[in-house]
């Protein structure tokens, strides 16, 4: 799911070498952490969230298949 999460935000992003994603696994669930530069936020989030918010649908959708809840956070 990480790798999914980083191909996106690299597609997304002015600066892809300042993408990384942390992925925490637990039993029913995966936190991912994507961070990025800071003048990338903007590019990640999109209007009113709605960049944020399909990726987390994507995500989400690829994770049904392992029957695990996932997480999406974008930090700075």
């Amino acid at each position: 799911m990480g790798h999914l999460v980083e191909v996106i935000a690299k597609g997304l992003v002015d600066n892809p070498e300042q993408v990384t994603v942390t992925e925490v696994e637990g039993n029913q669930s995966i936190i991912i952490e994507l961070k990025v530069a800071p003048e990338d936020m903007g590019k990640v989030i999109g209007k009113q969230g709605r960049i944020a918010k399909a990726i987390r649908t994507v995500v989400k959708s690829a994770a049904m298949k392992q029957n695990k809840k996932v997480i999406v956070e974008i930090i700075q």
